[in-house]
């Protein structure tokens, strides 16, 4: 019997009602924002990530799903959606027709590693971006729908911590300051950090090994690499974060660096409790450079991601289960014989293309056995027809809630139907 890959997992209906539930509500918050779908495709030349998220990350040396493909160019499966995006903003010459888009996007990315709950080879994002814009406000509105989407979903117990990473020259200024500071601790910093000592410094404090996160503590404590104007532009998104109606509260926290070298100034990281250590629900944050260093024009970039998985696991904490996405059987339609199956199915059909959410037992089972269908699919009403019912060209319409039976003729059935869900809506 063939498994599936280590590390990659079937969603079978019962767990996909409860995808598409989480993902309507995002979409629907997508919407009300302005924010419309893009699609990118799962395979991309290994430079794009390489170029853009860096190749000191752990995501290009150690997760990344790499190959040669059969013109032997070496392509991955993407392990981050933003690259893409920018990718796809510029193939298509939007930075000439209508530089300032918002996108979202729904789907799945890959990386190797080891695999556990919420963390998987192939594992799932709901996210975000915004190209065009250097405004803190669309900072702000970026955290907005973020928390939006958790609300919508039933996630509550989330924190969401804020930093500023500044710009280019103050990232180079803080390696600087990293630097210093670690170079008489290198014989206690694990070998992947001794590494980014000389490479990426900053990539120290995105260390996930306790001794390492114990030796960055104090590495920021009277760190003072920013310039005015990414200040001011720290200060702008904080005053916005106070106009929105819900008051989002967010914590600072200097020590949030991201795992990917694109970002600039804004940086967040959304975390709950439900998820362990390793408790990041989503994050995100700017990336003015990015869309310049893939050879567009200079302009700002924000936006975030959130793991469907993890949203799954912290939402079932905080209020048991989602309500699933699909409707409620209106309904079931139970025979007894041959000929009454022949004309349900036409009914069936009719019903269908009328709008009524509607099912029927296809293999021939007792009537008792039907009606635990009916039943089990918390189905409205079922439709009874047997021999005696069919040559009478009549049906007997159950509710299911309150066990009241009716006798309905074929002629006008659907109208009639229609009436009884109306009657009897939920």
């Amino acid at each position: 019997m063939h498994r599936a890959l280590r590390g990659m997992k079937d969603s079978l209906p019962n767990d996909s009602t409860l995808w598409q539930s989480l993902e309507g509500s995002a979409i629907d918050i997508f919407h009300k924002y302005g924010y419309r779908e893009i699609r990118t495709p799962i395979l991309e030349e290994k430079d794009l990530f390489v170029k853009s998220i860096g190749g000191e990350t752990d995501i290009v040396t150690k997760e990344m799903f790499s190959f040669l493909d059969r013109g032997e160019r070496d392509v991955v499966l993407r392990p981050e959606g933003t690259a893409p995006i920018v990718r796809a903003y510029l193939e298509a010459n939007l930075h000439k027709i209508e530089p300032f888009q918002k996108f979202y996007y729904i789907g799945p990315m890959f990386r190797a590693e080891r695999p556990q709950a919420g963390r998987l080879r192939q594992f799932h994002q709901i996210g975000a971006e915004v190209i065009g814009s250097h405004s803190p406000a669309v900072d702000a509105e970026i955290i907005l729908l973020l928390s939006s989407i958790l609300d919508k979903t039933g996630i509550r117990d989330y924190k969401i911590k804020l930093n500023n990473l500044g710009c280019h020259n103050d990232k180079i200024r803080l390696s600087k300051i990293l630097k210093e500071y670690f170079l008489d601790k290198k014989s206690i910093l694990c070998e992947d950090c001794n590494n980014r000592m000389d490479k990426n410094p900053m990539r120290i404090l995105d260390c996930k090994k306790d001794g390492c996160r114990n030796i960055t503590k104090g590495a920021l404590k009277s760190a003072d690499f920013l310039c005015d104007g990414c200040k001011n532009h720290f200060s702008g998104v904080k005053e916005y974060l106070k106009k929105t109606p819900a008051g989002i509260k967010c914590s600072e926290d200097p020590y949030i660096v991201r795992g990917l070298d694109y970002y600039t100034s804004t940086v967040f990281e959304v975390s709950h409790p439900a998820l362990g250590a390793q408790d990041a629900v989503g994050a995100g944050g700017r990336y003015d450079n990015l869309v310049k260093d893939m050879g567009g024009p200079s302009i700002g970039a924000v936006g975030f991601a959130l793991g469907i998985e993890r949203m799954l696991i912290a939402s079932a904490k905080d209020c048991g289960v989602l309500t699933g996405l699909y409707p409620p059987i209106e309904v079931y339609i139970a025979t007894i014989g041959e000929a009454s199956r022949k004309e349900a199915f036409r009914i069936l059909n009719e019903l269908r293309s009328e709008g009524i959410v509607s099912d029927i037992n296809y293999e021939g089972a007792s009537l008792k056995s039907q009606m635990r269908d009916a039943n089990k699919l918390k189905a409205r009403f079922t439709l009874i027809m047997g021999d005696d019912e069919l040559g009478k060209s009549e049906v007997v319409l159950k509710n299911m809630r309150n066990t009241e039976q009716h006798t309905i003729p074929f002629d006008n059935l659907i109208a009639k139907i229609k009436e009884k869900l109306k009657t009897y809506s939920l």
